[in-house]
C-alpha cells in the first residue's frame, strides 16, 4: 500500500480532492491530508500545517501552481517518491525541481489510475 499525501483536501463532496482520499481509502492507501481547515474525512484528519509526515510514497495535488510553490520544499522534504500532478495542477517548475530530487514527476488524474489499478 503506497501511503499518500493528498494536498488540497476539501469535505466538498463534489470536490476531486474529497473522490481522492475516498477511493484512496476504497483501495486502502494509508491516506494523510493538508487543506485549507482543519476538519475530517471519513477518519482522515485534514490538517492546515505542513506536517512534517514519514514513509510519504505519493503527494496528489489538487492545489493550483501558484499555491504549489508555498509547498516546493516541504514536498520535496517529504522525501516521496513521486508527485502526481491532477489535471489543472501541471508545473514545470516544480517539476524541474523534483526532478533534482530524484522524485518522479506525473501527470495524471489520482481517480483514473485507482480506478483503473495503475495507482
Amino acid at each position: 500500500m503506497k501511503k499518500t499525501l493528498v494536498i488540497g483536501a476539501t469535505t466538498n463532496p463534489e470536490r476531486y480532492a474529497y473522490m481522492a482520499v475516498n477511493s484512496l481509502l476504497e483501495k486502502e492507501h494509508p491516506v494523510v491530508a493538508i487543506g485549507k481547515k482543519i476538519d475530517e474525512l471519513k477518519g482522515v484528519k485534514i490538517q492546515v500545517k505542513q506536517i512534517p509526515f514519514k514513509n510519504i510514497h505519493t503527494v496528489t495535488l489538487y492545489i493550483n501552481p501558484v499555491a504549489q510553490r508555498d509547498y516546493y520544499n516541504y514536498i520535496i522534504g517529504l522525501k516521496p517518491k513521486r508527485v502526481i500532478f491532477n489535471p489543472g495542477t501541471a508545473n514545470p517548475e516544480f517539476y524541474a525541481l523534483l526532478g533534482i530530487n530524484n522524485i518522479k514527476v506525473e501527470e495524471a488524474c489520482t481517480l483514473v489510475l485507482l480506478s483503473t489499478n495503475q495507482y
